[in-house]
């Protein structure tokens, strides 16, 4: 049966949002200076911690912060030989409000959601969790794969394409990916806002699964919607990781 994590949250009263914008907003002052996030970008990301603390408490804060510091220090993996060839991430691997949304606005959502009376925590709190997942695994599958890499094929045809086309995985990738998926979903289950070891295993696959549907999505979709912006890719992949996990709980039971 699920574990009751509705214990673990924060009493929803004025008092606690007002320390959470407090304690935010004097974290982002210090931290901004950190070559992580564009300036706008450290503006949002105060926003979105403050909605986390406010919702989930430090346990949900410290876990989105992990995962933005492992999604940084990836991204920062061999970044000068990818920047030689035009692959790595723009404004020196800062990222900025677009980036910040992208990849959490799934998660905040759920977040958000587990204040409502009556709200199923412990599947919100596995739809979170697996959107964060599958975050950490797109950034691991992108920057190692265009690092380290050796063949990259196109996921719908797999034929060979070079890195950093939309749509291409490789071995390496797609192996990060699995890491990187674990990685987070084994923080979250140090943090108690993961039940069980199976809830793990479940959100890791779940992690992965949504990385690969992402990269489906770049290969058929993305090149023909001119709309379809790696920001919105990224939520997708985040909505489809929580959809997937939320949906398959009932294994866990």
């Amino acid at each position: 049966m699920w574990t009751d994590l509705a214990p673990l949250l924060p009493p929803q009263s004025a008092a606690h949002w007002l320390l959470a914008l407090g304690l935010n907003t004097t974290l982002i002052a210090l931290a901004q200076r950190l070559p992580l996030l564009t300036r706008a970008g450290w503006v949002h990301a105060g926003l979105l911690g403050t909605l986390l603390w406010g919702a989930l408490g430090w346990r949900g804060w410290l876990a989105v912060v992990l995962y933005l510091v492992l999604g940084s220090l990836v991204t920062r993996l061999g970044f000068r030989r990818k920047q030689a060839a035009g692959l790595a991430e723009g404004r020196g691997g800062r990222r900025g409000p677009e980036n910040v949304w992208g990849s959490a606005a799934t998660g905040a959502g759920l977040a958000l959601l587990t204040a409502a009376p009556g709200a199923p925590v412990a599947l919100l709190l596995l739809g979170f969790s697996a959107s964060f997942a599958a975050k950490l695994a797109d950034t691991c599958g992108s920057e190692i794969g265009k690092r380290w890499g050796r063949t990259t094929l196109l996921i719908t045809s797999l034929r060979p394409v070079p890195a950093g086309t939309e749509g291409a995985i490789s071995l390496e990738g797609t192996l990060a990916s699995l890491v990187g998926s674990g990685a987070m979903a084994l923080v979250l289950l140090a943090l108690g806002l993961l039940p069980s070891a199976a809830a793990w295993g479940l959100v890791t696959l779940v992690g992965l699964a949504a990385t690969l549907l992402e990269s489906l999505i770049g290969a058929t979709l993305q090149p023909k919607l001119a709309w379809l912006s790696n920001e919105l890719v990224n939520g997708l992949q985040t909505l489809i990781a929580a959809g997937l996990a939320m949906g398959l709980a009932p294994l866990l039971a």
